[in-house]
C-alpha cells in the first residue's frame, strides 16, 4: 500500500490518493492514512495539488479513526474542504474525555469540547485550553433546548431541520415605529451570515416601538401565517439557522450556532457581551413563527419576539433560497 502512496503522490493521481484514502479506512489503517495525508500535504511544495486529497484524509481521521488520530486533526489547517468544521466532524464521533488527553492545545480543540457540551457531555472545563473561543459556558443551561446536530457520513453530512407549524392566518395591526437598535441588528445578521456571505441568501431584520406582530406589520409582508413557538423551539431554531451554511455557504458548526444565538438573546436582553442570560429573563421572551407564500423551500429562517415588559419588538426574515 505505500509504495502505491508513493506512486500516486509522485504521479499527481489525485483519484487513486482519494480512492486508497477509502480503501485505507475501511482496513482500518491509520498509520498508513497519516502517511497519505502527509505526503499529499508536502507535494504542495513541488507544485503538485493534492490537497483535496489530504483534506480527505483528515476528515476520515478526525470522522473514523481512534481518538489519539482523531485529536491529531484538531489543528488551525486540517480539514478545510471537509464537509463541515473539522472540530464538529470529531466531536461527532468522539467524547471530549476521549480527545482531550492526545489533543493540542488551541481554539480547534476547544471548539471540540464545546460541540460536545451542545451534545449533552458533561465536560470538565479544567480539561479545556482556550475554552472562551465561544462566550457561552462548558456546560448546558436548565433553559436552553436540545440542539440540531450534525451527524457525519464518509460522504456526507446529515443535519435535521426544524419542523414549523404551518400556522394560522394572521390579522396584523398598523405598522409601528422603527427603532435603531445596533446591537440585535449586528446579532441577528451574524446568525445567518453564511446564508449571506458564503451562499446566495438575504435578510432584513428591524427593531419596532410594539409587539411582535407590530414587527411582522411594519416589515410589510402581506398573507402573513404564525405560530407561537415555545423558548425551547425557538432558540433551536435560532442555533440551527447559526450552525448552517444555507444553501451554498460552510457549515459552521452546532458550537457555532449555540454561540451566535447566545450573542441574540444578549441583544434582545440588553446584556452585555460577557453576561449569561438568566432562565427567568430568556423566558420573558416571547416568539413567534412566521410564513409568508413568496418562499415555499430552501433555507428560511423568519421569526419575531417581542419583549411586552420593554414595549419592544423584533423581527428576523432571512432566506437562502433552493
Amino acid at each position: 500500500m505505500r509504495d502505491r502512496i508513493v506512486d500516486a503522490v509522485e504521479i499527481g493521481d489525485l483519484d487513486e490518493l482519494v480512492r486508497l484514502v477509502d480503501l485505507l479506512c475501511d482496513a482500518r489503517e491509520w498509520d498508513m492514512l497519516v502517511e497519505l495525508r502527509d505526503r499529499s500535504r508536502r507535494a504542495l511544495e513541488r507544485g503538485r495539488q493534492l490537497w483535496p486529497a489530504a483534506s480527505r484524509a483528515e476528515y476520515r481521521l478526525a470522522l473514523d479513526a481512534p481518538a489519539e488520530y482523531a485529536a491529531a486533526m484538531l489543528v488551525e489547517d486540517a480539514g478545510g474542504f471537509a464537509f463541515g468544521p473539522i472540530a464538529e466532524v470529531a466531536a461527532s464521533t468522539h467524547t471530549w474525555a476521549e480527545l482531550a488527553p492526545h489533543a493540542e492545545a488551541g481554539p480547534v480543540a476547544a471548539t471540540a469540547a464545546h460541540e460536545r457540551v451542545v451534545r449533552g457531555e458533561h465536560v470538565d472545563a479544567g480539561s479545556v485550553a482556550f475554552a472562551d473561543v465561544f462566550a457561552v459556558p462548558l456546560a448546558l443551561e436548565p433553559w436552553e433546548p436540545e440542539y440540531f446536530v450534525a451527524t457525519y457520513r464518509s460522504d456526507r453530512v446529515d443535519v435535521a431541520a426544524p419542523d414549523l407549524p404551518r400556522g394560522r392566518p394572521m390579522t396584523l395591526p398598523e405598522p409601528g415605529t422603527v427603532v435603531a437598535d445596533p446591537a440585535f441588528t449586528a446579532a441577528a445578521r451574524d446568525l445567518v451570515r453564511a446564508w449571506t456571505a458564503g451562499s446566495e441568501g438575504r435578510a432584513r431584520v428591524l427593531a419596532v416601538e410594539g409587539d411582535a406582530a407590530t414587527a411582522i406589520a411594519t416589515l410589510g409582508v402581506p398573507d402573513v401565517r404564525s405560530a407561537w413557538l415555545d423558548t425551547s423551539e425557538a432558540l433551536a431554531l435560532a442555533a440551527w439557522a447559526g450552525a448552517s451554511g444555507g444553501r451554498r455557504g460552510r457549515r459552521r458548526g452546532a458550537a457555532a450556532g449555540r454561540d451566535l444565538t447566545w450573542a441574540l438573546l444578549r441583544a434582545l436582553l440588553d446584556l452585555d457581551p460577557d453576561d449569561f442570560p438568566t432562565e427567568g429573563a430568556v423566558r420573558r421572551l416571547r416568539w413567534l413563527s412566521w410564513q409568508a407564500p413568496d418562499v415555499t423551500s430552501g433555507w428560511v429562517l423568519r421569526f419575531a419576539v417581542e419583549d411586552v415588559d420593554w414595549g419592544r419588538g423584533w423581527i428576523v426574515d432571512a432566506l437562502d433560497p433552493a
